[in-house]
């Protein structure tokens, strides 16, 4: 299915996640003993295009006690996006509002090679989990909009409890909050895909209103994750095209026209 252009997208946050193997100490804490000369090698490497460093509060916990765990973050001005970020094992790609798949994918497929090139010793940088995400949200409040009804009639998606359960009783068929994920295992890429629908805030403060959000997510773990870098362009095409003909499968009617804005 080609690009298309949505005025109206419900996109929270696309990222591409990497994740490799850390080592354990005595202690049998899990740890990257090159992690230090890691960042400032990255810094060099990012300075032009993401001049802006963050140090993340997890920063201040000591490494040891947060792997995988983002500690640093890189922006191309002061709270601009997209942003590249790194931590003890990991290191990631994300973008908001602005996403357009062709840069992202330049970005995210730049940044990756820039972690290689970074990583002081790049044979032993094993990659053990390659992940692509998108986060939608849509407003949908609750306790006027039944959860179950909008699934079925917005997103082709069939979820019913009895009515036997509701009958005669004074239990509200509306759930006041809704957890639901699922995964599917892949050919192409080698790995699953994983689908989350929960119910959720959009917006901060007083502005917060009530909303479901979804995740799509393709993820490549283990054995299934493809000699890197040289295969992660491939990798991310694939994990791609799952990713956009699910959201639009899912979307195609009356989500379809409202996100467009006509």
């Amino acid at each position: 299915m080609p690009d298309i252009d949505l005025q109206n997208k419900p996109l929270i946050e696309a990222f591409v996640e990497v994740r490799w193997q850390l080592a354990q100490d005595d202690t049998e804490r899990l740890v990257d003993p090159l992690y230090k000369f890691l960042l400032g090698r990255l810094y060099d490497r990012l300075l032009e295009q993401f001049p802006e460093h963050e140090k993340l509060p997890t920063a201040t916990v000591p490494d040891e006690m947060v792997p995988h765990v983002v500690q640093h973050r890189f922006r191309p001005g002061p709270n601009e996006w997209p942003v590249v970020q790194v931590g003890p094992g990991i290191f990631s790609v994300n973008q908001t509002q602005a996403y357009t798949w062709s840069e992202f994918t330049n970005l995210a497929q730049w940044a990756v090679g820039k972690l290689h090139e970074a990583y002081p010793k790049p044979d032993e940088l094993r990659i053990q989990r390659l992940l692509l995400r998108y986060i939608d949200a849509i407003s949908l409040e609750p306790k006027k909009e039944n959860i179950f009804e909008f699934l079925r009639n917005k997103l082709k998606i069939e979820i019913a409890f009895p009515d036997g359960l509701f009958q005669g009783t004074e239990i509200d068929r509306n759930p006041a909050n809704f957890n639901l994920q699922t995964s599917f295992e892949c050919a192409n890429p080698k790995g699953r895909v994983v689908v989350h629908f929960s119910t959720a805030q959009l917006g901060q403060g007083e502005e917060k209103s009530p909303a479901l959000s979804w995740q799509t997510t393709v993820m490549s773990a283990g054995n299934d994750v493809p000699p890197m870098p040289g295969e992660f362009e491939g990798w991310l095409e694939s994990a791609h095209e799952i990713t956009h003909n699910w959201f639009f499968k899912l979307i195609e009617g009356e989500l379809l026209e409202e996100f467009r804005g006509e």
